[in-house]
């Protein structure tokens, strides 16, 4: 499979906006499927770090979309022609809070597109900016970066695990299930086959078991953090995602405290590491 880098960069500064009035249910939903027992989301309650991700959705056409469940590529990101998809990460400033019921407006920007020659083949990272305000103000930068790649050679030995930080000061449980990937399927209206069609991801992506959404390990990992230390803000946030971890497999987010405002954040399965985060609180 060729990629034309030179075509696929013509994508960079390609831009769009997406404005939406904030409503409470997403919240609402998201908490239950945490099993937070926080107050009820509202009309004037902030949302929590990184629960903007179930706004903003793009809203393609089923007819759209491609054999895996996502839209047809082509549009505002770049027609990268390698047959996986994933989040490889995020670097988010919290400016200010963004509140429910508000109008609030995300405006994406494509700025990187790169190529790696990885251990098992071709690699292409695609950065997209996002620059979110609200009815005060800006309120979140965003880089989220994407890399596509393709699929293993059959015989391709498994990537060495890493091993976690020792030391964690918290840590929470985490038993994922379908029926956890389906709801943040469902809220994020992420329809990737990877996440809720077992027969798919077995037989066409080779993986053990559904995948669980790098952005929803975030998310636990931020959890993990307001659950501890629930009268602190985060001020920035960033994660890598180095290992996938599917619905079959316990896991666990843990943090510890570096520095008085700064904290390391983990997520682990059997030993291994999975994603690494750090947030800085004030």
């Amino acid at each position: 499979m060729s990629l034309d880098l030179d075509h696929l960069r013509q994508w960079i500064g390609r831009s769009e906006t997406r404005v939406e009035t904030l409503a409470p249910f997403p919240a609402n939903a998201l908490a239950a499927t945490l099993d937070r027992a926080d107050p009820p989301y509202a009309v004037g309650a902030n949302l929590p770090p990184l629960w903007h991700w179930l706004h903003f959705l793009p809203v393609s056409p089923l007819a759209e979309a491609g054999p895996d469940g996502h839209p047809a590529r082509g549009g505002f990101l770049p027609p990268v022609p390698l047959p996986r998809r994933m989040w490889a990460g995020s670097r988010l400033i919290f400016l200010a809070p963004l509140v429910i019921g508000e109008t609030a407006t995300r405006v994406s920007t494509v700025t990187r597109i790169e190529h790696k020659a990885g251990k098992t083949g071709d690699l292409v990272f695609v950065t997209v900016r996002h620059e979110i305000s609200g009815a005060s103000g800006p309120a979140i930068e965003e880089e989220h970066d994407i890399v596509y790649r393709g699929l293993p050679p059959p015989d391709a030995p498994p990537p060495k695990p890493l091993a976690p930080p020792e030391g964690a000061q918290w840590s929470f449980p985490i038993r994922p299930d379908a029926v956890l990937l389906f709801r943040y399927s469902a809220l994020t209206f992420n329809s990737h086959r990877i996440h809720y069609d077992l027969d798919y991801v077995t037989r066409e992506e080779g993986y053990p078991g559904l995948v669980v959404h790098g952005p929803l390990i975030a998310t636990l990992l931020l959890d993990g953090l307001r659950r501890k230390f629930p009268d602190r803000s985060v001020r920035k946030f960033s994660f890598r995602a180095l290992a996938p971890i599917f619905h079959i497999d316990p896991f666990a987010v843990h943090g510890k405290i570096e520095e008085p405002d700064r904290t390391q954040l983990w997520a682990e399965k059997s030993g291994q590491l999975t994603m690494d985060a750090v947030a800085e609180l004030c």
